[in-house]
């Protein structure tokens, strides 16, 4: 699945659990990620944009409610609609970030537990977040949107030239949804496919020589696996006492690169707030 929305399905989870709250970024705009313990020290380190390295540090909008105004749809200004929980609509927001778009794109968090009823009606019908409101539409889906961002804006291109690596992301999104079930089987603690999916992403991550990302430089595929793996760590570590890292230093280095890139690290929330989410979800722990 590639948005969020009322779902029951596994992995795509309805609004009412993953976006049960609306926790915000810390005053400096950053919350730091769970980090292993590995002694682990990458030899590849990929160039990272100066863009992507620092970002645009910004105030982050309260997210709007069932009283808030809405915005003047359509009137030229480029939005997206996003909530701050959500990990479909964090693709798109480190996208944009991570493009040096925060100037361009204005960033428009959604409660959705008391979302607002012209969300539906005036802008995007799914009722759904992600979504991209730009040229007089309004567009959907994280995936959709990641790949909609990168080449429709300028800033530094987060997809790659070389034909191989092209065709390693359409197989590394395909095996999203593989991920995503094979790990949410492990934190509720079923019989699964974990060890072979985490040995997949392990030997992923060492196809390609020129930097420590799933396409050797940072991309669109590492946007799209970081907000999951970003909330699978700190659950399962908590939970299952299960390190996700444990013996794949390649994982472990590309979390380690990840938390350097900070236009990504704006878009991070607690990961206590990661651990108790998904209790909720897939364990009925209130």
């Amino acid at each position: 699945m590639a948005s969020f929305s009322v779902s029951s399905s596994l992995f795509s989870s309805p609004s009412n659990h993953f976006c049960k709250r609306n926790s915000r970024i810390s005053s400096n705009g950053t919350v730091p990620w769970f980090s292993s313990n590995s002694s682990f020290k990458p030899s590849r380190i990929a160039p990272i944009s100066a863009s992507m390295a620092t970002g645009v540090k910004e105030v982050l909008p309260p997210a709007l409610t069932s009283t808030s105004e809405p915005p003047p749809i359509f009137d030229g200004t480029t939005r997206l609609y996003i909530s701050y929980t959500c990990p479909y609509a964090q693709r798109a927001w480190i996208a944009r970030n991570c493009k040096g778009l925060q100037d361009v794109i204005k960033l428009v968090p959604i409660n959705l537990q008391d979302r607002p009823a012209w969300y539906k009606e005036k802008v995007y019908p799914p009722n759904k977040v992600p979504s991209l409101e730009h040229n007089n539409e309004v567009k959907g889906e994280s995936m959709d949107l990641i790949k909609y961002i990168d080449s429709n804006f300028n800033g530094p291109s987060l997809s790659p030239d070389d034909p191989a690596k092209k065709e390693f992301a359409e197989e590394l999104f395909s095996y999203m949804d593989s991920f995503n079930k094979a790990l949410v089987f492990l934190f509720k603690g079923e019989e699964n496919e974990a060890g072979a999916v985490l040995d997949f992403i392990e030997t992923s991550l060492t196809k390609f020589e020129d930097g420590p990302f799933f396409l050797g430089q940072f991309s669109l595929v590492d946007i799209a696996y970081a907000p999951f793996i970003e909330r699978f760590q700190p659950a399962l570590l908590e939970v299952r006492n299960y390190d996700i890292t444990a013996g794949k230093p390649n994982l472990a280095a590309w979390i380690e690169e990840m938390n350097k890139i900070e236009a990504y690290n704006q878009t991070q929330q607690d990961p206590k707030e990661y651990v108790e989410s998904y209790k909720r979800i897939f364990l009925g722990q209130r």
